[in-house]
């Protein structure tokens, strides 16, 4: 039971999630460190849509829920987890030396990526503390 909770989907989405937004950090610290640099286009981590559609969420068409109820039956096929993604924008311009940092887009993406992080910090201490009650309780 106790390996159940501490290898949940929870802790999975958590920890990935954090991953993330760590990544999404450090490329918009970098956005910023080159606000100033003639010709240089700013990236971008795309992770939520990847994960909304690892999770089914984005899909068109109901997926049918496949359930091994015997050893011997056939492997379910593994989908491929979503992995947060580094994408440069390089159709836009901002300026006339070609750079498309805005300043101010960007200092507000750091804003809500820290407060995003935050969020998923607190629900896995949450689960984390729960584990431990569960694991103290006896």
């Amino acid at each position: 039971m106790l390996d159940q909770l501490v290898n949940s989907a929870t802790m999975d989405y958590l920890s990935r999630g954090m991953s993330a937004a760590n990544l999404r950090h450090e490329v918009i610290s970098n956005n910023i460190a080159n606000v100033n640099t003639p010709r240089f286009k700013k990236s971008d981590v795309v992770f939520e849509t990847l994960l909304a559609k690892e999770l089914g969420l984005f899909d068109e068409q109901k997926k049918v829920e496949i359930v091994r109820t015997h050893d011997r039956h056939m492997p379910i096929p593994v989908h491929e987890k979503a992995a947060p993604t580094v994408v440069m924008d390089t159709t836009t311009t901002m300026r006339t030396d070609k750079n498309n940092v805005d300043i101010d887009k960007e200092m507000a993406n750091m804003a809500k990526n820290q407060i995003w992080f935050n969020a998923m910090a607190k629900e896995m201490g949450s689960h984390i503390q729960k584990i431990k009650t569960i694991i103290t309780s006896k």
